[in-house]
């Protein structure tokens, strides 16, 4: 292999685990470490806002802007015959959440000054990135709710509140698009690099800002508001002192519930890509299921809209599970069986790395299913949607937000009962039951 001047052979390739939506191959060329960024398929890029060629040129960029992110050494050509995509040289340290989170507090204005340098590169040389407005980027998402269904009552919500609270467009800076923890590298508790720079546009700093501090990238530190390291008055602290933009509330809280509706539909998108053949991935069906996650963070950020009678009104019970019979095993006791084999025969002889997380994908997809067949309340409500939509349904009418509460907590104990969430809004909710 040979690339501008450094050469050898290819050794120790090895697939890393994460990356939902793009593929992470470490190996070494000699004594030196690299990266292969490699996208899942063509029709997969053709259907982003930013190809292979413009996030490396992205990610150079930052790099020459003083931003701490990886160097790009070379980008894939035809020849190579291994996809689309670029090589990165090795950064120092991990992306683990719990390295990062497990760090010093000082990691957190390490994070706002890096993001503050994103935010002061200047637009003009990367003229080629999307912009997103506020108006129009809350019509897309009603535009890609409506496509994926348009009937999830806690998505709506978020539309018709994001409706009601647009603010005035800011002046448009470089965002990163998807800083947060788990696309950041940290070393011995410091930051080392910002990774994953395929979600790149202009826009409000306020969107960054917001996106790290969403409840499901703070890994369960839920007392840390501010990117899991330390409250939100700590990071805009930092990131004003770091040069970057004056904070404000109303725009942050706007932001955040911006961002929770787009993960959830960017959850459900993955199905969809799923079935579309774009990349048939186990991760890509099992992740589609975390919709229910954002179902609850909605919830969680817009009950605060209902009047106080609403918030305190009792829940109804669950469903209880069905009796498991004495004979022939159900089919949720045969998955279980499944996934129990694949622990005990087949984990002892995989190697550590991405074919362990995929087989922890692998048992987390069964888990689903027997769930699922013990009894999950659909998420579904078409009807409800669209009234909230129009405005004739809101968490003011009487029953609502209780009605959405226990079908969201019966929801997500099936897709996802080990979200740290679920325990937290049964504390908060089911106490008055």
């Amino acid at each position: 292999m040979s690339r501008a001047g450094w050469h050898g052979d290819v050794t120790g390739l090895m697939r890393l685990s994460g990356g939902a939506n793009m593929q992470s191959w470490r190996f070494e060329v000699g004594k030196e470490a690299f990266v292969l960024r490699r996208a899942p398929s063509a029709e997969w890029v053709a259907s982003r806002a930013l190809d292979m060629a413009k996030e490396a040129a992205v990610i150079r960029a930052a790099r020459a802007g003083g931003v701490p992110a990886p160097e790009v050494v070379a980008e894939l050509e035809p020849a190579d015959a291994i996809g689309l995509g670029f090589i990165m040289r090795c950064v120092p340290g991990s992306p683990d959440p719990e390295t990062a989170l497990s760090s010093p507090p000082t990691l957190l204005g390490e994070i706002a000054a890096a993001m503050a340098r994103v935010h002061a590169l200047d637009p003009a040389g990367l003229s080629f990135l999307p912009a997103l407005e506020p108006a129009a980027g809350v019509e897309a998402l009603a535009a890609q709710f409506s496509e994926t269904g348009g009937d999830r009552p806690p998505i709506a919500l978020g539309l018709a509140w994001l409706r009601a609270n647009l603010p005035p467009p800011a002046p448009l800076a470089v965002l990163h698009g998807d800083l947060r923890i788990g696309n950041i590298m940290v070393e011995d508790g410091h930051l080392s690099a910002l990774l994953d720079w395929e979600l790149a546009h202009l826009g409000d700093p306020h969107e960054d800002l917001a996106f790290g501090c969403m409840t499901v990238w703070r890994f369960g530190r839920l007392d840390k508001r501010g990117f899991g390291l330390g409250q939100i008055e700590d990071l805009a602290r930092a990131y004003q002192a770091a040069g970057g933009t004056v904070f404000d509330a109303a725009r942050f809280r706007f932001w955040l519930v911006y961002r929770t509706v787009w993960w959830a539909l960017s959850s459900l998108s993955m199905g969809k890509g799923w079935r579309g053949g774009a990349d048939r991935s186990l991760e890509r069906v099992v992740v589609a299921r975390r919709a229910a996650e954002q179902d609850l963070d909605l919830l969680l950020l817009l009950e605060t809209e209902a009047p106080e009678a609403e918030r305190a009104r009792p829940l109804l019970p669950s469903q209880p599970p069905p009796a498991v019979g004495e004979g022939e095993p159900s089919a949720a006791e045969i998955l279980t069986a499944v996934s129990e084999w694949l622990a005990s025969t087949v984990k002892p002889h995989m190697a550590p790395g991405r074919e362990r997380f995929e087989l922890a994908v692998a048992q987390n997809a069964l888990g689903i299913v027997r769930r699922e067949l013990a009894g999950r309340p659909s998420p579904h409500d078409k009807a409800l949607c669209e009234a909230i939509l129009a405005g004739q349904a809101t968490l003011a009418q009487p029953g609502l937000l209780a009605q959405l509460r226990r079908r969201v907590l019966d929801t997500l104990a099936a897709d996802m009962p080990k979200y740290p969430a679920l325990s937290e809004a049964r504390r908060l909710w089911e106490t008055t039951e």
